[in-house]
């Protein structure tokens, strides 16, 4: 049997497909490189038919794989391959982190703790300052940022979504914190909202963005985009034009990949302002 001290070394993966526009890899590449440890990460393309397979090979040893991360579109499917999610993964209904331990497939998500550590890390007191939270979409990405302003005590969560049933679905899986409202009814939930959350793909790559009443918000409102491509989406342009304090996305892509990293090699790296300048210089370059 290898000694992992001295002969092994960890290889974890993001899988997706595509994948060739993950930056998963220059993250952790970068804290493998900081920290001085021997192991590898890489970005694999897998189909949803190689799926089963992919993690049958996992879980008997045969990819030489630790564990890694799921992206789209297998954040649904891939929790129902695993042995053991934990109840995090269970109530979204996705998982983005899997790794091996005694042979079983373990998961969690931890795109929530992506979002929280984004902004603990750009506004250190900001939940204090939240009462009422405004979350635009109904997507997977909704799902963690709900979970986790529940999780840190925000007691009222309004989605808000084009469809408003899908809104409902959301509110009905995350409990009496939240409440669902259809977006034409913004204006209105805006005027006392402490904290604005855009989920949507609205303003991705420079496109189309929502055009919305940001002069009815209070000037001590935070807002946010989870989007990072660009940095300064058009949503985010429109709100500091209008005088508030805003935070991009691409904290969140550096914070969520804290844990995992951890479990696959067993060192907690941090989120240090050369790894941001490794990413935003990465899209600046390849937008």
């Amino acid at each position: 049997m290898r000694d992992s001290r001295e002969t092994f070394v960890n290889h974890a993966f993001v899988i997706g497909h595509p994948i060739k526009h993950s930056r998963s890899p220059i993250i952790h590449g970068h804290w493998l490189k900081t920290l001085g440890l021997g192991g590898r990460y890489r970005a694999i393309d897998v189909s949803p038919e190689e799926l089963p397979a992919f993690f049958a090979g996992i879980r008997n040893g045969t990819a030489a794989l630790v564990g890694g991360n799921i992206t789209i579109p297998h954040k649904e499917a891939a929790l129902t391959l695993v042995d053991n999610p934990d109840e995090r993964a269970k109530e979204m209904g996705a998982t983005n982190t899997i790794w091996l331990e005694d042979g079983r497939l373990h998961a969690t998500n931890t795109d929530g703790e992506g979002f929280i550590g984004n902004l603990d890390a750009a506004v250190p007191d900001w939940s204090a300052q939240v009462a009422t939270a405004v979350v635009l979409g109904a997507g997977g990405a909704a799902r963690a940022v709900i979970q986790s302003l529940r999780d840190r005590g925000i007691r009222d969560i309004r989605i808000l979504n084009r469809t408003e049933a899908r809104a409902r679905e959301l509110s009905e899986r995350f409990g009496p914190a939240t409440s669902a409202h259809a977006l034409d009814g913004i204006a209105e939930h805006l005027a006392d909202a402490d904290l604005l959350v855009n989920t949507t793909s609205l303003g991705m790559d420079g496109g189309e963005s929502l055009t919305l009443p940001f002069a009815r918000m209070k000037r001590s409102a935070l807002v946010t985009d989870i989007v990072y491509v660009p940095l300064n989406t058009p949503f985010l342009k429109e709100a500091s034009a209008h005088g508030l304090k805003t935070v991009d996305g691409l904290g969140m892509l550096l914070h969520q990949a804290v844990p995992g990293f951890e479990r696959w090699f067993g060192k907690r790296p941090t989120v240090t302002d050369d790894l941001r300048a490794l990413l935003e210089a990465d899209i600046e370059t390849h937008r």
